[in-house]
């Protein structure tokens, strides 16, 4: 099976960040004027305290906790966070009609299919009746029953394992269906703490389903938020998120909800649509690199091709400062996309001198040098610098890039060169060995295919992600390679990191004490197989899609393939004819005239058939141009 390689993930995917860094934010900002934002903006702008505490106090703005905390988080002076005190105000919930659409604590959520058919249904707009809204996170109402508080007490006394069971038991029993949001929403903290993520993400997910105007529901969004960028996985997010108002999106997580927003119609192709999505996340937002580069995607797919290149290259010279190394690996890889998107719109317009310049500058320790080479290596073949070109594809061949880089139309292109140097027998015989290559992956490809690309097949899409990721497939022609390919697609890699997850979760849940593992951690299991299928499912049909476009490609190559062996058969028998017009070309080829003078500054080195790091990329062939 595939499962177990390590593959590395696209940039598009959803890149995964330290829960820390966003659990901790718990409330929403009402939208007053002269906000926590705008005041920090007139003091860093060096407008004096006393002219800013005027303007809160002439405003009539109410501030709330979360407001509050903003301001002494962002270090506010003592009179100004004096004057906003003096205008806090409690604020009621909003309550939500009778009868709200509540989902229960039951395992199952539909069908499977329905599910991956996205049928989630409107999100509940009501509450629960008597509830009142947190002034701040973990402050329960005074009107809580007593076991209600003692067992957010045990919560609040780091005691996850016992809090999760004591909000359990009360979930099962249903003996206060008038607390039921409050009771997911600790229920989802305690197993938050005991980094039981899909657990605690099955749980957020009951609160947020009730829709915005129950009083969790601007606790629970960033919660789940946050999981969703430890995970990397915004399947369940992606799901609702264009169901909420977007003025309803808690302050904390709304930069990261205006990102899945532009992403969703970016995937449906709303080009207009998703940009306006994207525009709207903050500068300062973690996310704002990212949101540039779908900028500059979009404007390129719209071929607005000056605003493409601005949206990379504000990108490529942004001088952010990652929070930490996943972060700062993030950066690094949009600023070299940034760059081979760059070259890419210059070799579309045909300026290829220009595209040559951008490839270049994508720096060798780079994830991403390898895909700049091969692309430079059509830039330089398409200036007829052949020898350039077979120089840069040696450098793919090499060990390294050979074991890890799945680039069939790498092979194509060396075969292709030779062909326009008039080796015409290096050229057939590259051929041959590519066509003996994949052609066995082709009709794997074909077979899986069509067993599976069906309306019927699609429906058993589980058993298709079984086929490769869960069962022993020794006999597969697919090379480890394209399996990396594939894994490459942003959907069914953070699926198959999620089920991963949820393995580990399982083992945590088998190491506790009896008494839990029989009750919630039994509850937990159940919701983690129901899951599990409807996860396979989507990752299942990903997968068919994916090894639908790499079967595709692979056909087409093919087919270049044939057509150059037949140019070859064609470009042969014409120089037989013109040798035999002219037998005096009939005699033995000059010995080889390399000149191996060369600049100064360069030592020429023939190659030996043996790869230097430090000769990667400086590769050049001296084969003679055609006659």
């Amino acid at each position: 099976m595939f499962r177990s390689l390590t593959y590395g993930r696209s940039i598009l995917t959803a890149l995964a960040l330290p829960i820390t860094a966003v659990v901790g934010l718990a409330v929403a900002t009402p939208a007053w004027a002269v906000d926590c934002d705008q005041i920090m903006g007139m003091l860093e702008a060096n407008v004096p305290s006393n002219i800013v505490v005027d303007t809160i106090k002439n405003s009539g703005a109410r501030y709330d906790d979360e407001e509050l905390q903003c301001l002494a988080e962002k270090g506010a002076p003592p009179d100004v966070l004096e004057a906003a005190r003096a205008l806090k105000e409690e604020v009621e919930p909003e309550r939500g009609p009778d009868g709200n659409r509540g989902v229960g604590d039951g395992e199952g959520e539909g069908d499977a299919m329905d599910e991956v058919k996205d049928d989630f249904g409107d999100l509940g707009d009501g509450g629960d009746g008597g509830l009142q809204d947190l002034p701040e996170e973990g402050e329960e109402s005074g009107t809580d029953p007593r076991i209600i508080k003692e067992c957010i007490e045990l919560y609040r006394a780091k005691k996850p394992l016992t809090s999760s069971k004591c909000f359990f038991d009360l979930l099962e029993s249903d003996e206060f269906p008038e607390a039921r949001s409050k009771l997911y929403y600790y229920m989802a903290k305690s197993l938050d703490d005991l980094e039981l993520y899909h657990g605690a993400q099955h749980y957020y997910m009951q609160v947020v389903r009730r829709g915005p105007k129950d009083p969790y529901f601007k606790y629970a969004l960033p919660k789940l938020v946050a999981i969703a960028e430890y995970t990397g996985n915004d399947i369940e997010l992606l799901r609702i998120v264009h169901k909420i108002p977007a003025d309803q999106f808690p302050r904390q997580a709304k930069n990261h909800l205006f990102y899945l927003m532009g992403r969703r119609e970016y995937d449906k192709k709303n080009l207009a649509n998703s940009a306006k999505w994207f525009q709207q996340i903050s500068s300062k937002s973690n996310l704002y690199m990212r949101s540039k580069y779908y900028e500059g995607v979009i404007n390129h797919e719209r071929s607005k091709y000056r605003s493409a290149v601005a949206a990379f290259r504000e990108v490529y010279k942004a001088d952010n400062q990652p929070a930490d190394a996943r972060e700062a690996k993030e950066y690094a890889a949009l600023k070299d996309l940034s760059l081979i998107n760059i070259a890419r719109i210059y070799y579309e317009l045909e300026k290829f001198d220009n595209a040559d310049t951008w490839y270049s500058q994508v720096d060798r320790s780079s994830d991403y040098w390898a895909q700049s080479l091969f692309e430079r290596a059509w830039t330089n073949f398409m200036l007829t610098r052949l020898n350039d070109t077979l120089g840069l594809l040696l450098t793919l061949r090499a060990p390294y890039y050979d074991s890890v880089e799945y680039n069939p139309e790498g092979e194509l292109l060396r075969a292709l060169t030779f062909f326009y140097l008039c080796e015409y027998d290096e050229a057939k015989r590259l051929l041959l060995k590519f066509e003996r290559r994949y052609k066995p992956m082709r009709e794997e490809l074909k077979g899986f295919l069509g067993e599976y690309d069906t309306e019927e097949g699609r429906k058993l899409a589980d058993q298709a992600y079984d086929a490769y990721f869960e069962k022993d497939h020794e006999e597969s022609k697919l090379s480890k390679q394209m399996m990396t390919e594939v894994l490459q697609n942003r959907d069914l890699n953070s699926i198959v990191d999620h089920l991963d997850m949820m393995d580990r979760e399982i083992g945590t849940i088998d190491e506790q004490k009896s008494v839990w593992r029989d009750s919630v951690g039994a509850h937990l299991k159940k919701v983690i197989e129901t899951d599990r299928r409807r996860y396979k499912m989507r990752a299942g049909l990903a997968l068919i899609m994916e090894l639908k476009n790499q079967n595709r490609k692979l056909a087409d190559w093919l087919s270049q393939s044939q057509i150059i062996r037949f140019e070859i058969v064609d470009a042969e028998r014409k120089t037989l004819e013109k040798k035999a017009r002219d037998p005096l070309s009939l005699a033995e080829d000059e010995a080889d005239k390399t000149d191996f003078a060369v600049s100064k500054d360069i030592i020429y080195w023939p190659f030996n058939g043996e790869f230097w790091d430090d000769e990667l990329g400086y590769y050049v062939y001296t084969e003679e141009a055609c006659q």
